[in-house]
């Protein structure tokens, strides 16, 4: 039975179908929920709206560089937890990478290569983008208030747009290098030393990777995914150095600035995948399998004939969901116990939600409700 349909029979002087006055019943999880043993058994399959590739080098190459948020067995599921997991990777990765830059710094010194500036001036800039990260974990673990009524959390996707606009300048700063040492010729010193700061780049940037990667998959935050693929990216970007090292060793100068305006390039490349995502944040995506999952469950929840409507949205790298299910209940209390089951296992199935919300609505009119007009 449709909304409508409810207030026509309203208009008409029948009964609410639960036998009460009152509204549609919502019931929120609270950590308790009323299990059931489900009724029937379910052969049938459940797709869950995307498949990845495997077992070639196209599925290599995209579990390496899409990676899930929220596939993990043992994701952290507190949110305090889960935001204390988050500054410390934060913490960790900026010290990481900032060793690394210092490192690449003083070969910068030593072999006057453009190419290296340009990516020493990139990982610096990613160093820093540490510090909006650190801030919105820190914000996201504050309750939530009368003005922010869902709390903090939003701050990370703000951290997010700060992240693109700090890389961005550093793409700028790296070409106007590169452009100008075509301008201005330099000879190239030590050029040996590029291979090392090339690797030395590589090696920092992809533990920072694994390590942010990891983290994020654990506590659901997709801007630090996002932020550990953009390290892992900028690893093999560090590998370019080589490439311009090798150029100059074969007796051509020019390989060096030229690595370094396509380093330049391909930061504002890269940057397009973080723009999208962190885009998409704000404007409430999910990813589908996260609705498929939570829709699966709602279904086989005893009692749900239906789920009419399914809502879910990222708080940073909390969820939050609601739910309207059509359920078999003539009665306030049984709508209301079905709805709390619902909720539970949601939140079961989800770990990563801070509140489910079902409104439980009547599957279909009693049989002693109709009438004829």
């Amino acid at each position: 039975m449709t909304e409508h349909d409810a207030a026509g029979h309203a208009e008409h002087g029948h009964d609410h179908p639960y036998d009460h006055d009152h509204d549609h019943p919502h019931a929120h999880d609270h950590g308790q929920g009323y299990d059931h043993e489900h009724p029937h058994p379910h052969p049938h399959p459940h797709d869950h709206g995307h498949s990845h590739p495997h077992g070639s080098v196209k599925g290599f190459l995209y579990d390496l560089f899409v990676p899930h948020t929220h596939d993990a067995a043992d994701s952290i599921d507190d949110a305090m937890e889960a935001s204390a997991a988050g500054i410390r990777a934060v913490k960790i990765s900026m010290i990481v990478l900032l060793a690394t830059t210092i490192l690449q710094f003083a070969l910068v010194l030593v072999t006057g290569s453009v190419a290296l500036l340009a990516d020493t001036i990139h990982n610096f800039a990613d160093a820093l983008t540490a510090v909006p990260l650190w801030i919105a974990f820190a914000l996201g673990r504050r309750a939530a208030t009368r003005r922010y009524t869902y709390g903090y959390g939003r701050a990370e996707d703000l951290a997010g747009m700060f992240i693109v606009i700090v890389v961005a300048l550093s793409a700028v700063v790296a070409g106007w290098e590169a452009v100008s040492r075509f301008v201005h010729p330099r000879a190239i010193e030590n050029p040996w030393l590029l291979v090392l700061a090339g690797l030395i780049g590589f090696a920092g940037n992809e533990l920072v990777a694994i390590y942010r990667i990891r983290v994020g998959r654990k506590v659901g935050s997709a801007a630090l995914v996002a932020d550990g693929v953009h390290a892992r990216l900028d690893g093999f970007t560090s590998l370019s150095v080589v490439l311009g090292a090798v150029g100059v060793l074969l007796g051509f100068p020019l390989a060096d600035p030229i690595i370094g305006l396509l380093i330049a390039v391909s930061i504002m490349l890269l940057l397009w995948g973080t723009v999208k995502s962190i885009g998409a944040r704000l404007m409430d995506a999910v990813e589908p399998d996260l609705v498929d999952r939570a829709t699966h469950v709602l279904e086989h929840v005893p009692g749900v004939e239906r789920v009419q409507a399914i809502r879910l949205r990222w708080s940073g790298h909390r969820l939050t969901g609601s739910a309207e299910l059509a359920v078999s209940a003539h009665h306030l209390d049984e709508a209301t116990r079905i709805a709390a089951t619902a909720s539970a296992r949601a939140r079961a199935a989800l770990r990563t939600v801070d509140e489910f919300t079902v409104t439980p609505v009547p599957a279909a009119i009693p049989e002693h409700h109709h009438h004829d007009h």
